[in-house]
């Protein structure tokens, strides 16, 4: 089931089955979040919760926070539990909150659909997404549900997509989602904050932006309040932000999860939260801040990738068998100044695969880049991106370092 509307207008622009009645499933929560933010007036009033909503989470087997009996949570948590990590106990909250109960706030979720027009195809019995036959919607409905909480998520004015321009690496991945969100996509000379709003200079005028979907990281997007030499940020955006008249997408902070000191505890993460073993391992990681793994690092740097974890896009990627002996010096004197700046990595042999290099087909490293959406179940989207080295000598294939892309099959039996 699958369905493309243009989000100015309702124009259905490609579907397939977009009218067939479907369990929606852990979508819900978009209703639910829409109802919640639409009844909601301060963020910071707070929730106690409740045996009734731990238990109905344990019964049904649902995806939850982790939100304890008696925990007091601010409303903005409630609703950060339900979209973030698709939490039931903090949907059930929000429903409580706002309504007194799931009843009484299913009551309004399809009020909200008689008022969008989508009453006839679309029904709700519970606020999480639990299987219910009386529980339906097409995916036609469920895209002018999204429709409505973006509409609502921004703050008045046009939603563009900020790019540092044409001559970065990944430019043809943001005119390609500006073309298929009907987004504007803008670069920083085309922007301007003006009494803490934020506007678009256009051929055809000037208009109000609501929601900016930025493409360049945290310390450029604002040269006012970030790096002060940034070209390609929005002097003031940041004042925009705080007084709520913009969106950010993604919010300003959210890249921690990036610093590649995280990757080392991602199998400690899942042993810890989930009590599990990871399946996919990683490849064994170092972490120089600990005084074990210093020892390990410098003694085996010439058989080991050493990484900034400052750095992204194949930048700060040092192989310790390409070093001269005063590089490898040089290199051991910094790890040891600044052991929370690096990991340390056993080399990972990628496969090679054949590529068209002009005429011919060479064999160069490659690897799959999976994408994992995380719901009332988490899964492995059936997709992803290949990628690979252009340089026969290197295990880079990041775009930005030269790399290429292939397509990517993905085969059921």
């Amino acid at each position: 089931y699958a369905v493309v509307v243009d989000v100015e207008n309702g124009t259905i622009l490609a579907e397939k089955d977009a009218r067939a009645v479907i369990s929606p499933a852990s979508m819900t929560k978009i209703l639910t979040l829409l109802v919640g933010a639409e009844h909601v007036t301060d963020l910071d009033d707070t929730f106690t919760m409740t045996i009734d909503i731990t238990d109905y989470c344990y019964v049904n087997d649902c995806s939850v926070v982790g939100l304890e009996v008696g925990e007091t949570v601010s409303v903005r948590e409630l609703l950060y539990g339900t979209i973030l990590p698709s939490g039931a106990d903090a949907a059930l909250g929000l429903a409580t909150y706002v309504a007194g109960s799931q009843e009484a706030f299913v009551v309004l979720m399809n009020e909200k659909l008689e008022e969008l027009g989508l009453s006839e195809t679309a029904h709700f019995t519970n606020c999480v997404g639990l299987y219910d036959p009386e529980q339906f919607c097409t995916v036609y409905d469920m895209a002018m549900l999204l429709r409505a909480a973006m509409d609502h998520v921004n703050t008045g004015g046009h939603t563009v997509i900020l790019t540092p321009g044409r001559y970065n690496a990944a430019y043809f991945e943001h005119s390609y989602l500006a073309e298929q969100s009907s987004a504007v996509l803008a670069e920083a000379s085309d922007l301007f904050v003006e009494n803490d709003y934020l506007y678009y200079r256009g051929n055809h005028g000037t208009v109000r932006v609501g929601a900016i979907y930025r493409r360049i990281s945290d310390e450029y997007l604002d040269p006012l309040c970030f790096y002060p030499d940034s070209l390609i940020g929005i002097p003031n955006l940041m004042e925009a932000y705080r007084a709520g008249n913009v969106a950010i997408i993604n919010a300003p902070g959210n890249g921690v999860a990036d610093d590649k000191g995280i990757y080392y505890f991602v199998p400690k993460i899942i042993r810890y939260y989930l009590d599990e073993e990871p399946i996919l391992m990683n490849a064994p990681t170092f972490l120089p801040f600990y005084e074990e793994d210093m020892k390990y690092t410098l003694s085996n740097i010439t058989r080991l990738v050493i990484k900034d974890v400052a750095e992204a896009g194949g930048y700060g990627v040092v192989f310790g068998s390409e070093l001269t002996e005063e590089q490898l010096d040089n290199l051991k004197e910094k790890i040891k100044a600044e052991p929370r700046r690096f990991i340390s990595q056993e080399v990972i042999d990628f496969q090679d695969l054949p590529v068209i290099d002009g005429k011919t087909t060479v064999m160069r490293k490659a690897d799959l880049r999976a994408f994992v959406l995380s719901g009332s179940n988490t899964r492995v989207w059936p997709s992803g991106l290949t990628r690979f080295s252009r340089n026969p000598n290197s295990f880079v294939v990041n775009s930005s370092q030269g790399g290429g892309f292939k397509d990517t099959w993905i085969m059921f039996q």
